[in-house]
């Protein structure tokens, strides 16, 4: 892996407060074959560079994070970015009317994926002592 840069510690600090610590810390604690640099890559650009930027606040990056990975399909990710937009202030009203939007765009087919995805990470927060508010 390259050498780390100010945009990394920018988002290491982004990240690890929208998906949380202990997320962060399993991840970067994997010691797999291949895939460092492009952890660091998805560090510097997603979380330092995008999600860093002063035009959009966290909670509103975070309803349109959820309804991409919604319309994508993307289902694992989809349950992590649900806790995420929870850290960062969304409601799970607010949660359901970004995937209600991407079904009216994406289909339902991959809406009610969605949903149950949502479910599940909520639910998984609940039972974790980390309940959503309304």
């Amino acid at each position: 892996m390259a050498g780390r840069s100010e945009r990394y510690d920018e988002g290491m600090r982004m990240r690890r407060r929208v998906l949380g610590d202990a997320y962060v810390d399993a991840a970067l604690s994997r010691r797999e074959i291949i895939g460092g640099e492009f952890q660091q890559l998805v560090t510097e650009y997603v979380w330092g560079e995008v999600w860093t930027r002063d035009a959009l606040p966290a909670k509103t990056r975070s309803l349109i994070t959820v309804a991409l990975l919604a319309a994508l399909g993307q289902t694992e990710e989809l349950g992590l970015h649900v806790g995420g937009a929870v850290r960062n202030g969304c409601t799970p009203g607010e949660i359901e009317e970004a995937l209600m939007h991407a079904g009216a765009y994406c289909g339902a087919s991959a809406t009610a994926t969605a949903f149950r995805a949502a479910n599940r990470a909520l639910k998984e927060m609940a039972a974790a002592g980390r309940p959503a508010t309304s």
